[in-house]
């Protein structure tokens, strides 16, 4: 789909919001001026759920070093794993 993109002032906009809304909808992009500088854009929202792809929380979630999973316990929390109730008194 080809997207077409026009401007408008915010005259413009507040008077033809649900004509403009209608355009959106159409698949075009509408930019809002306040004189000669853009303020806002209106854009069509996206259609359902994004499909989950591999690798996409890749550099979101932060990389533990390996050590963190291969150190070995304290022996206090080892018993306690271990179900040795009494470490947990101690």
């Amino acid at each position: 789909m080809t997207q077409t993109m026009s401007t408008v002032t915010i005259h413009q906009a507040k008077t033809n919001l649900s004509k403009l809304i209608a355009r959106v909808e159409a698949g075009e992009e509408v930019v809002i001026m306040r004189g000669k500088t853009a303020v806002a854009r209106l854009t069509p929202m996206p259609t359902g759920k994004r499909k989950p792809s591999f690798g996409m929380l890749k550099g979101k979630i932060p990389r533990l070093p390996d050590e963190f999973f291969f150190d070995p316990l304290p022996d206090e929390e080892l018993r306690l794993w271990e179900g040795d109730d009494e470490a947990a008194v101690r």
